[in-house]
């Protein structure tokens, strides 16, 4: 059993709650910017467990249930429901996912320095989406798609704005 989801997929209705994205990055820097303060590896790994379980099961990603289960109905958060792809969001967390894999097995391997180096990547791209709406990771996921690389199929929202109009 799954949580509400921020997104409604109904003919070319595509919407994505970017409150919920932004919850999920501010989740994302401050576990991994308490992990590097603690020098607690293993809670990075956790992160990248969250990141890569909730790329593959939307409906089970955990920083998204806290804005779903309680910081909205709470009123601690409001919705801010635009017109978007969900799936350039899901490549770019599990490409922070699979980053903080090899992070993790850079800290098993003994080489902390690669381990944190990667993790404070991460930070600063979660950082570059939530404070400046940069989102590199949805940059790279229409870029391949752009390349004709199989499964990334969706185009950017303007695109689907334009087709609509003809």
């Amino acid at each position: 059993m799954g949580f509400p989801m921020p997104v409604a997929d109904v003919s070319s209705d595509r919407r994505v709650d970017h409150s919920a994205l932004r919850t999920n990055q501010a989740f994302i820097i401050t576990l991994l910017i308490t992990a590097f303060i603690l020098d607690r590896w293993p809670l990075a790994a956790f992160v990248a467990a969250v990141m890569l379980i909730g790329t593959l099961i939307p409906a089970a990603g955990l920083f998204k249930a806290v804005y779903f289960i309680l910081l909205r109905p709470a009123g601690i958060a409001q919705p801010v429901v635009r017109l978007d792809n969900p799936e350039p969001h899901l490549f770019a967390q599990g490409v922070g996912g699979a980053v903080l894999i090899v992070a993790t097995i850079a800290f098993l391997a003994g080489a902390p320095v690669i381990g944190w180096a990667l993790s404070w990547l991460v930070v600063a791209l979660a950082a570059l989406n939530l404070f400046a709406g940069v989102c590199v990771g949805c940059l790279m996921y229409y870029q391949l798609r752009r390349l004709g690389v199989p499964g990334f199929t969706r185009a950017p929202v303007t695109d689907l704005a334009a087709a609509q109009r003809r």
